[in-house]
């Protein structure tokens, strides 16, 4: 093949996926990996990317810089890795809103699934669904009925579109009403409920915890399918009112569309790896966070599986960003 026919192969490549085919070097990586984090130092995806960037830079051999570029529920931090060369240096902690976002922000100008390479989920975490101790409801089962006597009477704060979109498939799901009342993260909602300024609250457990073990907060149930491991004494919101109910807050690693195989692979290898540690499960799980890796492949599926469901929300809800 001549020059200018290997020239328009890899032009017609380069116009198909929007990136230049990315090239696998052998001694990858041989310079420092930035992990874009969408969100403000100090919430859970910072939290969780810089407990990640460090172990893992140890067993790549360069150093892998957490960068947090914050605002739009993480969209920009998400739309600059989207834009990225795919190479394996530039990557992004993404978080549950990212599935999310796609549905309530149909004017973005990426694709959450199709301009990204899966690399490897890193953690699961549930909401909580805590009740200011004034409301007289003792499990999920009396929250519903009490809404369904009371509709528009309780409302939910909500610290970001993934507890936002907790409470609207609770509403679609339950026939309750709880009307949503939106804040910048969760922190204030969790002092607007202590206040009884709001009543119901799908929280971060590292938000909502301290308040449940202090008895200021009443906790009904997790949204996972099971119990957490910290906390085995707070049921699941399926199996105490409202089966099949399931609302699942991760982090996982993502790269630019068509990051090379062997990268995605090492990176994944090396991340499974760290999320083995004991020091790292023993720092998550008492924030209600639990290391969760998979492949490539199978966050991959997750990913498309997640943007499906929470377009379904959204579309039947009315659901609108904040």
């Amino acid at each position: 093949m001549n020059q200018a026919c290997i020239a328009a192969v890899l032009a017609a490549a380069v116009f198909a996926s929007g990136h230049a085919p990315a090239v696998f070097s052998q001694n990858y990586p041989s310079k420092p990996i930035r992990m874009l984090v969408g969100f403000a130092p100090g919430g859970s995806t910072d939290t969780i990317a810089r407990l990640l960037s460090p172990r893992l830079g140890e067993r790549l051999g360069q150093q892998v810089i957490v960068d947090n570029r914050p605002g739009a529920a993480g969209n920009i931090a998400a739309e600059q890795v989207a834009k990225a060369a795919p190479d394996g240096y530039t990557v992004f902690m993404a978080a549950a809103s990212h599935s999310i976002n796609a549905s309530l922000n149909p004017m973005l100008s990426f694709d959450a699934v199709k301009d990204f390479t899966a690399i490897s989920l890193v953690t699961s975490s549930p909401f909580v669904l805590v009740i200011h101790p004034s409301v007289p409801a003792r499990n999920t089962r009396e929250l519903i009925a009490l809404a369904k006597t009371k509709p528009g009477m309780l409302n939910y704060g909500s610290g970001g579109a993934s507890s936002q979109l907790a409470g609207e498939l609770f509403n679609s799901m339950s026939g309750a009403k709880l009307v949503h009342i939106p804040y910048k993260s969760s922190g204030p909602a969790a002092v607007d409920l202590l206040g009884g300024q709001i009543t119901v609250m799908f929280g971060a457990p590292p938000a909502v915890l301290p308040h449940i073990a202090a008895g200021k907060l009443r906790a009904l149930g997790v949204t996972s399918m099971r119990r957490l491991s910290s906390t085995p004494d707070i049921p699941t919101i399926s199996e105490s009112g409202l089966t099949g109910y399931e609302v699942t807050s991760w982090s996982g690693l993502i790269g630019p569309a068509g990051m090379a195989r062997e990268a995605v692979s090492k990176l994944n290898t090396e991340i499974v790896n760290v999320m083995g540690i004991p020091d790292i499960k023993n720092r998550l799980l008492p924030l209600g966070i639990e290391p969760t890796t998979n492949t490539s492949e199978e966050f991959s599926a997750f990913l498309r599986a997640d943007v499906a469901k929470w377009a379904r929300v959204v579309r039947e809800s009315g659901a609108k960003a904040h």
